[in-house]
């Protein structure tokens, strides 16, 4: 008996995921959804998923619901992820994919766009998964991602007011203007983040009030944003927003014609231009 051929595409939350599974919705009927719940994903997250899934006329099959990151932050004792152990990536991400495939053969559909082609989305070392780049090999950059969406009647999640990547609340890749973004539109989920970070440093000894530059440059994370506290960082929230205005006055005043989502962007990399996980953020 000859296996028939799964395929796939996973859904972040981020536009270019979302466009691609609207992309996709015709060309490929036989597709399945899938997303990778953490169980600490933003509220707007969740509420575009299910405004998705009607458009796509599917479920999105939820991976990982019931072992999110309170279970394996416990199984890792109390260590945080960071970019130099993307713990949160490999049992949260890749493990519960390949888990979902089985053996097998499957074709997975990654939204790397054609403006973007030396990015490396997931791609999977299982002989029995096949990776394709749609927008990559039919030449759709940003803007005809933006198109996809706009044509589909959904536009982008409400937190690209102030983020412009998905994934967890609590992202390390998150750049400090949004984290300040988070305190302001989700204080509770803030608040839970700190104490995430204070059990850190009070298990590891470390005091709150250190400078972590070096102890993170010897590879050990006890903050989630690189060099202070959650607590440091709110305590500077106006300097750092003052920065982030600033930073897209210059932008709009060299790019006029900039769309408000490109002007936020350019400003949160002119902050911290650090690549995200792009199992997370695509």
């Amino acid at each position: 008996m000859v296996e028939q051929t799964r395929h796939i595409c996973g859904i972040s939350g981020g536009k270019d995921s979302s466009a691609l599974a609207l992309y996709l919705r015709d060309r490929v009927p036989q597709m399945e959804y899938f997303f990778c719940d953490t169980g600490a994903e933003l509220p707007e997250t969740y509420e575009f998923l299910t405004r998705l899934e009607v458009i796509l006329g599917k479920p999105i099959a939820r991976l990982n619901s019931e072992r999110g990151f309170d279970h394996w932050f416990e199984v890792f004792r109390g260590a945080l992820p960071s970019p130099q152990m993307r713990w949160c990536t490999k049992v949260m991400k890749i493990k519960p994919i390949e888990a979902w495939i089985g053996d097998e053969p499957a074709v997975s559909y990654v939204a790397i766009r054609a403006d973007e082609a030396n990015r490396k989305g997931y791609v999977s070392t299982k002989p029995n998964i096949e990776s394709r780049f749609p927008f990559v090999e039919d030449g759709i950059d940003h803007d005809g991602v933006m198109q996809i969406l706009d044509d589909a009647g959904i536009g982008l999640p409400d937190y690209y007011e102030w983020r412009t990547r998905s994934g967890c609340y609590f992202c390390f890749y998150q750049r400090k203007a949004e984290w300040v973004g988070l305190a302001e539109r989700h204080p509770e989920l803030y608040e839970r983040a700190i104490a995430i970070e204070q059990k850190v440093l009070l298990d590891a000894g470390v005091d709150g009030d250190a400078d972590f530059s070096e102890r993170a440059m010897a590879g050990r994370q006890y903050t989630w944003s690189g060099g202070e506290t959650l607590v440091q960082l709110r305590s500077r929230s106006q300097e750092i927003l003052d920065k982030h205005e600033a930073a897209i006055d210059r932008i709009r005043q060299v790019r006029t014609a900039i769309p408000v989502l490109e002007a936020l962007s350019d400003a949160l990399d002119a902050d911290d231009d650090t690549d995200p996980c792009t199992i997370c953020a695509v």
